[in-house]
């Protein structure tokens, strides 16, 4: 849903006109009515987030307006304006379903306050479902398909992922490129006492110094160059939840000291800011790199390792697990036969064993890439 627009239904022209002038300098697409039948027919064919309604008016009064709003689209917000409001009729709204009751009259100043209070009410509303659907999607996938393998290294997987999710220590999950990583990150969270909060996901290996520090961190309205606002970092969003960092093999020894800091202290400042700010997250990180490697050759900080490598898992590479293939190309076939709404290909017992006997250097992404070829 845009949440820049907002619906205006009120029958007294100047303060409609008014009302409609004050939002859109503050950046909102407005549409406005003068009555209730014709911004119901605009209501049922366009998703608004909020609806401004005046209390009277007339053939349709705003409360059965309310009603009707919460019948059609039941997630969008409603403030109710009147200058007839009393405490009795502001109950009577909020009990229908409005957000807020606003008394006329009111000024400019107030009316942006009122409008961003349930803006910013209507933003948590939706990456709180957007969360949940994500959570929901994610255990789907886990047990209707998405983390496959009847392999005994698989199993092997499943049973890590079971035994670690509940506990709050640190995971480094080690792969190659393609193995399905992020996929078992997101299946411990979804399995840990934190699944109903933040799973932020980080790529380690995508930015430079200046801009994962950034990332991470956040930073200070003015810090630098373009920094027009202040913005929270991934730590500070994922606050009681898991944070997901990936590829942190290829973190720089600077970045590793300032990391060592957050696991070590559970605390962080906002690049050029002053205030330190304390977060309690679970840190799973995954890498394609061999970190022990990386230690002897002074490129990875052995500290930083034994504290993001607290439980290990060790995912196997495609050709390790080869009995998996089948099942593998199989899903994959299923999943693009429906998303193009097809009936699913198969594979002959000859292309079967070509599969099974290639190299798969590119892992399991790879094993897809090629079955979407194929529909």
């Amino acid at each position: 849903m845009n949440l820049n627009k907002i619906l205006v239904v009120e029958d007294n022209e100047t303060m409609r006109i008014g009302m409609v002038e004050t939002l859109k300098r503050e950046g909102f697409k407005v549409s406005e009515f003068s009555n209730v039948p014709q911004a119901i027919e605009f209501f049922k064919k366009c998703q608004v987030p909020l609806v401004i309604s005046d209390l009277k008016m007339e053939p349709i009064d705003g409360m059965e307006f309310l009603k009707q709003v919460k019948e059609i689209q039941p997630k969008t917000e409603v403030l109710m304006i009147s200058a007839f409001g009393t405490v009795q009729t502001a109950v009577n709204a909020m009990q229908l379903g409005a957000a807020d009751f606003l008394t006329k009259p009111f000024s400019t100043d107030e009316l942006r306050v009122r409008v961003r209070k349930v803006m910013n009410k209507i933003q948590k509303d939706e990456k709180l479902d957007n969360l949940k659907a994500e959570n929901s999607l994610l255990q789907n996938e886990l047990f209707a398909g998405q983390i496959i393998g009847n392999s005994p290294q698989m199993q092997k997987v499943f049973e890590l992922i079971e035994c670690v999710a509940k506990s709050d220590s640190s995971v480094l999950i080690e792969g190659e490129s393609g193995t399905g990583k992020e996929l078992v990150a997101r299946a411990i969270h979804q399995k840990s006492n934190r699944a109903e909060e933040p799973f932020i996901k980080v790529n380690c290996g995508a930015l430079n110094d200046n801009l994962l520090e950034s990332e991470l961190f956040g930073h200070e309205k003015g810090s630098f160059t373009n920094a027009i606002r202040q913005k929270k970092g991934r730590f500070e969003l994922a606050n009681k939840g898991t944070i997901f960092m990936d590829e942190i093999g290829d973190v720089s020894p600077v970045m590793q000291v300032s990391l060592l800091r957050v696991l070590q202290e559970g605390q962080f400042e906002r690049v050029g800011g002053e205030e330190t700010i304390s977060v309690d997250v679970r840190i799973v990180s995954a890498t394609h790199r061999n970190c022990q490697k990386m230690i002897a050759e002074n490129k990875f900080r052995e500290d930083l390792f034994y504290r993001l490598n607290v439980i290990p898992i060790k995912l196997p590479a495609l050709r390790e697990r080869k009995s998996d293939i089948p099942l593998l190309a199989e899903h994959f076939l299923n999943k693009f036969a429906e998303k193009r709404k097809l009936e699913p290909k198969k594979i002959s017992n000859e292309g079967m064993k070509l599969l099974e006997n290639y190299t798969w250097f590119g892992n399991i992404r790879e094993l897809e890439n090629l079955v979407e070829r194929l529909n």
